[in-house]
């Protein structure tokens, strides 16, 4: 979930789709970032029947089922769309600090793809992680920034968001749509 690269902001809401698209072809990920944490351990299964059809895990184009996946999820009264096309459900508000862009966070977290493959959890590996905001991906940077400590977030991270069109191992394909839940536990020094 590092990253060093620059990523599109879309101003405006012109549909869930088009901001993915656009997102995903402005932003071109750099060689080498690592993962958050290594890519182990299996995270929840989200229920089949959030899947369509249109949004079958098999599909040939992972930016296809990704958009068709993020576009019904949006009908969700629950689920809000940044103007950047992160996807985020409130799942427990917290009372806490929000964090800025610049603070150090620990979290707890699981880590799915639109089928319910598990590919990341800090609950398997039985440990919380810290980091920086300013060293992952795009989609935690602005999706932690919405959240008060205590809280518990769903993460709905378009690939442009996320790893784009670089893979991050067998259980990470390139072009990926993520799905995290998220429970912020702190902000260092707050």
């Amino acid at each position: 979930m590092f990253k060093d690269r620059t990523t599109a902001t879309v101003a405006g809401v012109a549909g869930v789709a088009i901001v993915i698209m656009i997102i995903a072809t402005l932003t071109a990920p750099s060689q080498g970032n690592p993962a958050l944490v290594p890519t182990v351990g299996v995270g929840t299964q989200i229920a089949a029947s959030q899947l369509t059809m249109t949004q079958s895990p098999n599909s040939s184009n992972p930016l296809d089922a990704g958009a068709a996946f993020l576009a019904n999820n949006a009908k969700d009264p629950d689920v809000h769309t940044t103007p950047s096309g992160l996807q985020y459900k409130i799942v427990k508000q917290g009372t806490g600090p929000k964090p800025v862009e610049t603070d150090t966070v620990t979290v707890n977290y699981k880590g799915t793809l639109i089928d319910g493959t598990g590919f990341d959890s800090s609950y398997d590996r039985g440990q919380p992680a810290t980091f920086a905001l300013t060293q992952v991906i795009p989609g935690w940077t602005e999706g932690l920034q919405y959240m008060p400590v205590g809280s518990t977030y769903m993460f709905y991270i378009p690939s442009g968001l996320g790893y784009g069109a670089q893979s991050m191992g067998d259980k990470l394909p390139a072009n990926s749509t993520l799905i995290f839940q998220v429970d912020l536990l702190s902000i260092q020094g707050k």
